[in-house]
C-alpha cells in the first residue's frame, strides 16, 4: 500500500490549498489553475463519498480513509506527468488530520507519507468566509477548532505555508501575489 501513496519523482512544483471543510479549497485551486494555465487536482474524498452517501446512504468511515488516500495520490501522480505547476485542491496531510479529528486515529503509512510527501507551499485556506452546507460537510460550529488543527499540523510537521483569507477575489489575489514572488513568475 504504502507505493500507492507516495509522490512519483518530479519537478513539478506542487502547491496545496489547504484548510478545514468550506474555506473555498476547489474555487481558488480551480481560479489559480486557469489564471497559470495549468491543472489542479480535484479532491478525490468528495467523489468518493459523494458516490458513497447517494448510492448507500452511507458517511466516512474508518475504512475509507486509505482508498481515498490512494485515489488522491493517483490523481496528483497524473496531474504531474504533463505539467510544471500544479494545484492541489487536497492532500494526505489533509486526510491524516481528518482521520484524525473524526476517527482519533491515522493508519502509520498514511501517516508516514504524508508527512513525507513534499509540496512547494501550503495556501491555508481561513475561516472567515460563510460556511456552506453540503451532505459531506458537518462542523459549522467547530470551524476555528478545525481551522487551529490543520494549522498546527503544518507548524508541528514544518511545512512552509501561508494563510489565506477574505472575499473570494482577495484571496485569489493575495495567493497570485504569493506564488508569483515565490517563484519568480511573471503572467
Amino acid at each position: 500500500m504504502e507505493k500507492y501513496l507516495q509522490q512519483t519523482k518530479s519537478d513539478c512544483i506542487k502547491i496545496v490549498l489547504y484548510g478545514p471543510e468550506s474555506t473555498g479549497k476547489s474555487t481558488l485551486a480551480k481560479q489559480l489553475a486557469e489564471y497559470y494555465k495549468t491543472d489542479f487536482v480535484p479532491e478525490y474524498a468528495r467523489e468518493y463519498l459523494e458516490k458513497k452517501y447517494d448510492q448507500y446512504g452511507l458517511i466516512c468511515q474508518v475504512n475509507d480513509i486509505l482508498p481515498i488516500a490512494k485515489g488522491q495520490m493517483n490523481l496528483e501522480n497524473n496531474a504531474t506527468k504533463n505539467n510544471s505547476l500544479i494545484f492541489c485542491d487536497t492532500n494526505l496531510l489533509t486526510t491524516m488530520v481528518y482521520s484524525k479529528i473524526y476517527f482519533n486515529y491515522c493508519d502509520p503509512i498514511l501517516e508516514r507519507c504524508a508527512r513525507s510527501n513534499f509540496y512547494d507551499i501550503y495556501l491555508l485556506m481561513d475561516i472567515d468566509i460563510p460556511w456552506i452546507k453540503d451532505n459531506l460537510r458537518d462542523r459549522p460550529h467547530e470551524r476555528k477548532e478545525m481551522f487551529e488543527s490543520f494549522k498546527s499540523s503544518l507548524i508541528k510537521n514544518q511545512k512552509k505555508f501561508e494563510i489565506i483569507s477574505g472575499n473570494f477575489n482577495e484571496r485569489k489575489e493575495k495567493a497570485i501575489r504569493i506564488i508569483n514572488n515565490l517563484f519568480n513568475f511573471k503572467v
